[in-house]
């Protein structure tokens, strides 16, 4: 079963899922940047409903503790709209950690993650279906985020859920993989963020050959690297094979990613990257592994042994 903020549902209820978004967040305690800040609970409500009208139907939404993480209102937003949301528990990485985490060792990381797994997030009853975003900073794992993978990898064991990364700028993927795997994490409850903004293609080949799922998550984020070496990486993968194990989303952070903005909205990966990979031969059976049967499989909480 997958755990949404409305309840269980089967994964065949899933459909169409971006794996690695934001829908009410804020950075701005370390960004020191408005535009990191989304507290407009109407403008999200339209934004979901754009979604939803390209065929959007669940969201993974990463923002967890330290970002400005609401789940009661991840739970309006889903009662209103129709789209799954799941949520998560978790820290993101340093230096966004709340404060009272900050000297936490892997084991009181665990203990947190699993609390919230199994008796809901704070006081809502809400339960996740994640534990994440999870992350490390750029070409280096600082201690206290060691202890934070550490921690959510015994989570994951523990409670069956998946674990799903952020890396910097696509970085030090592999090197998560096995710090999780270390722990004895399956494989299968492993999801590495951003992958799709290194361009470095044997770094996120050695990824994906661990056999645990890699986002190509930031899609549309052309500032970062062009959505035409994104395709030329995962038409790639696919003919090595590894399409079972790729997940889309846009990771949309800021006010001005908005359609009402000025921005492309959530919609955007159905409505202008999907197109491209069919234009470049991308089978529909394909595109809907990506969109649909790796979600649900990704984000299928696993039984313990």
């Amino acid at each position: 079963m997958i755990q949404t903020v409305l309840g269980k549902i089967k994964p065949e209820e899933l459909g169409i899922c971006s794996v690695h978004e934001h829908l009410s967040i804020d950075l701005s305690r370390i960004k020191k940047d408005p535009d990191t800040i989304l507290d407009d609970e109407p403008g999200m409500l339209e934004e979901l409903r754009d979604f939803h009208q390209e065929g959007g139907r669940a969201m993974v939404e990463v923002t967890n503790d330290g970002m400005g993480r609401d789940v009661q209102r991840l739970k309006r937003l889903s009662e209103e709209s129709g789209v799954h949301i799941i949520a998560c528990t978790g820290f993101y990485k340093d230096p966004f950690i709340p404060e009272y985490a900050q000297n936490w060792t892997a084991e009181q990381f665990a203990m947190h993650f699993i609390k919230e797994a199994t008796e809901g997030i704070e006081d809502t009853g809400i339960l996740p279906g994640v534990i994440g975003e999870v992350g490390t900073s750029k070409n280096k794992i600082m201690p206290i985020e060691r202890e934070l993978m550490i921690g959510a990898a015994l989570a994951g064991k523990e409670t069956g859920l998946p674990v799903t990364t952020h890396t910097t700028l696509g970085t030090l993927g592999y090197e998560q993989v096995q710090i999780l795997t270390d722990q004895g994490l399956s494989t299968e409850q492993i999801i590495i963020g951003h992958q799709d903004l290194n361009p470095h293609f044997d770094e996120v080949l050695a990824v994906l050959e661990t056999g645990v799922y890699i986002d190509f998550d930031t899609i549309g984020k052309n500032n970062y690297r062009p959505d035409e070496e994104r395709i030329e990486f995962l038409l790639e993968f696919i003919k090595r094979g590894y399409e079972k194990q790729i997940l889309l989303s846009a990771d949309l952070t800021r006010k001005s990613h908005w359609k009402k903005h000025g921005g492309p909205g959530y919609g955007l990966v159905l409505r202008d990257f999907i197109p491209q990979l069919r234009s470049r031969g991308v089978t529909q059976d394909i595109i809907d592994s990506f969109l649909i049967s790796n979600p649900a499989r990704a984000f299928t909480k696993k039984e313990r042994s």
